[in-house]
């Protein structure tokens, strides 16, 4: 995690800045057994993480340490240490992992098959996560894995799908599908978000977006990929958090390094456009993470594409796509583990920030250390 000096959040930016953009007040390591692609917050101080090797993996849930949390005023906090809260194991790769709000249950996807796991995470009486059931996926092909969505509802549902025409939201504790996203297409997904309890997006690797409402059966939204001229890419997209669906912002970003922010009611046409300043790379669609910063106005954060996550300012972007350089780069992995095993470069395989820290953000990468930095 890292996390800056105190101050407000509107003078957060100004403070990286004034700062040169290099320095870390705190810098935590965690050593996983495997590396993990998911990072995922199970209250505000715990995440679930899960390996992702062929056979069996370790799935963790992670207590931040104490340190992130002391009030500065209360003098040195000794406790600067992840601790293990629960944890268990699966006997396969765990390539998506998302936590159903209200709950103690994640649903788990390996990414070879578009059925669904799902695991209790313990509680006070039990410090094991255990296997509960398993939710039956859409009919793609192979090797196509799902992307996973929850709703905050009552009961508990699931949002899933590995292509656009078998999206569906399922209830968890009867396995009934309760809505399908009506589309004659079949894009591979690259994503699935809720923007609020029923509004969701269906985020398409060619670039295609799908905006829903499970409250409407067969009324959908689409709009076409940005366009590539001469280029073939993948596409990964985030929506920003607001208070209604109007004042949401989509960033689509592409494997060549493009990015395109849309208003979300109307995401054919762009606002804003950028370069960024990243190592392209042949990707996968697992690989590249773009996530808005939930607390920081305008900010966007980007990894996958090397050993950093890269923070840029959107605002400062306008329709012509000119280079952009980023605000400011979490270097934890890149400097402490330059390679993984086999001299490969180290890539960060996820981030996550913080729902309500503006300043702390955990990443991963193929090295298996996680980090927390404020």
């Amino acid at each position: 995690r890292v996390e800056m000096e105190e101050s407000e959040p509107e003078d957060i930016l100004d403070d990286w800045f004034i700062e040169s953009l290099k320095t870390y007040e705190d810098l935590h390591v965690f050593q996983l057994e495997h590396p993990t692609q998911v990072i995922e917050w199970t209250s505000g101080k715990t995440v679930c993480v899960a390996g992702y090797s062929p056979s069996k993996n370790e799935m963790l849930e992670l207590r931040l340490p104490l340190k992130l949390y002391a009030d500065e005023n209360q003098g040195l906090c000794a406790e600067r240490d992840f601790k293990v809260a629960h944890g268990g194991f699966t006997d396969g790769p765990v390539r998506h992992l998302k936590h159903i709000p209200g709950t103690r249950c994640v649903v788990t996807n390996d990414g070879l098959s578009s059925d669904l796991r799902l695991w209790e995470l313990g509680g006070d009486d039990s410090d094991v996560i255990r296997r509960t059931g398993s939710l039956e996926g859409g009919r793609s092909a192979p090797g196509s894995g799902s992307r996973i969505a929850a709703p905050l509802s009552s009961p508990p549902q699931v949002l899933h799908g590995a292509q656009s025409g078998d999206v569906q939201l399922t209830e968890v504790t009867s396995g009934q599908r309760i809505y399908r996203l009506e589309t004659d297409s079949a894009d591979p997904l690259s994503s699935l978000q809720f923007v609020n309890d029923s509004v969701f997006l269906a985020s398409c690797c060619n670039g295609r977006l799908h905006i829903a409402d499970t409250r409407k059966p067969g009324a959908s939204q689409s709009s076409p990929p940005p366009p590539s001229p001469g280029e073939s890419v993948l596409w990964w997209t985030d929506v920003s958090a607001g208070p209604h669906v109007s004042s949401c912002k989509a960033v689509r970003l592409s494997s060549s390094g493009r990015a395109v922010v849309s208003d979300f009611r109307n995401p054919g046409e762009a606002v804003s456009r950028a370069q960024l300043d990243v190592q392209t790379r042949r990707c996968s669609p697992d690989r590249i993470d773009v996530s808005w910063a939930p607390a920081l106005d305008d900010c966007v954060s980007v990894s996958g594409f090397s050993g950093v996550v890269q923070l840029y300012d959107t605002s400062a972007w306008t329709m012509e796509p000119r280079d952009a350089r980023p605000l400011f780069q979490h270097r934890g992995h890149a400097v402490s583990s330059p390679q993984a095993d086999g001299g490969t470069p180290v890539l960060v395989t996820s981030h996550a920030w913080h729902p309500e820290r503006p300043r702390t953000l955990l990443s991963a990468a193929s090295d298996a250390a996680d980090r927390p930095r404020t």
